[in-house]
């Protein structure tokens, strides 16, 4: 009987012939370089499917948003998210998939304001990676110096709900990291964002909202949060990531078209204010709905088609944000 191995070796000659016999033709509209011949990779932890993005990325590509969870630290007695383990081991194999050399790990809520293994994580990646942490007002200057000597680069506020970090103290935070040359990362539903829009206004630092600003739906450019993101986008004061796209869709997989709606029209609109992130290991969506990265990096390329403009949103933005220069 022909072994997992044996068929699986078969398989990959095979797509690889097929695309061959097809030309390696690439989506409508976008430049034939930018597009890979599509093979069988290796699995993932924490993401469906065996193929290869269809869209190539360039070198120093980053990743700015994922997380890294490891059985050895102890989550937070306060945590409610609590996914399976996704080590800096199994990150590494989702970079060789989707093509990635630089990653940006984000400390997930489940371990509050202890950064041990985040620090340890950016440790292991040979000074490609930066970090954002999460602390509270607790923290000392000295704690800080070292974050920002292990590669951290900003603070996050998970505000849905609010749990280790809350709202008070975000400007007095702020003044602090803004010193270090750091942002602050929110993280909330869109209504509270615009609730709170004077806080994100009058910050001395910049503000980096996850995941689209979880722009409501069923008319995303339409939302009052879209226009004041949109506002404090245009004015230098924000960044947006252009990550998450099956939060908050209606549409839903595999095509999220409304995201993909927000993310281009963020893209056109600030090309100097967003950044892309693969959300792995998709914390929110374990175990029963993960997704493709894969798809996830080709939904990217079809939101910003212009493969100059997506070199630029994936290398020069990160670069200055997350000082890797």
């Amino acid at each position: 009987m022909t072994n997992f191995n044996d068929r699986r070796a078969c398989l990959k000659t095979l797509s690889a012939l097929t695309v061959v016999a097809a030309g390696g033709l690439g989506a409508s509209g976008c430049a034939q370089s930018s597009f890979r011949r599509t093979t069988l990779a290796d699995p993932v932890k924490w993401s469906t499917g065996l193929e290869l993005p269809k869209t190539q990325v360039p070198p120093k590509a980053t990743d700015c948003h994922h997380h890294i969870y490891d059985s050895r630290y102890p989550f937070a007695p306060e945590a409610t998210l609590r996914p399976g383990e996704a080590t800096v081991a199994d990150y590494r194999a989702l970079q060789k998939r989707i093509g990635t050399s630089r990653n940006v790990i984000v400390q997930p809520s489940s371990y509050g304001v202890d950064n041990r293994l985040l620090v340890e994580a950016l440790g292991q990646f040979d000074g490609q990676a930066r970090g954002v942490a999460v602390v509270n007002t607790k923290v000392t200057d000295i704690m800080l110096q070292e974050l920002h000597q292990a590669g951290v680069r900003g603070i996050r506020f998970n505000l849905s709900p609010p749990g280790t970090t809350t709202l008070d103290m975000v400007k007095p935070l702020a003044a602090r990291v803004a010193k270090l040359g750091w942002h602050v990362q929110i993280n909330a539903p869109a209504n509270y964002l615009l609730e709170n829009r004077a806080t994100w206004s009058d910050l001395p630092c910049p503000v980096v909202f996850d995941h689209l600003a979880h722009i409501p739906k069923p008319d995303p450019l339409q939302s009052p949060v879209f226009a004041m993101v949109r506002e404090l986008l245009q004015q230098g004061r924000a960044y947006v990531k252009l990550s998450g796209f099956y939060f908050d869709s209606q549409v839903g997989a595999p095509s999220y078209s409304d995201n993909v709606l927000v993310a281009r029209t963020y893209a056109r609109e600030a090309p100097d204010r967003v950044v892309w992130g693969s959300d792995w290991p998709h914390p929110t969506e374990q175990p029963n709905n993960i997704p493709n990265d894969a798809t996830l990096l080709d939904l990217f390329a079809q939101a910003v088609p212009n493969e100059a403009a997506r070199n630029h949103i994936l290398v020069d933005n990160p670069a200055v944000l997350y000082q890797f220069n």
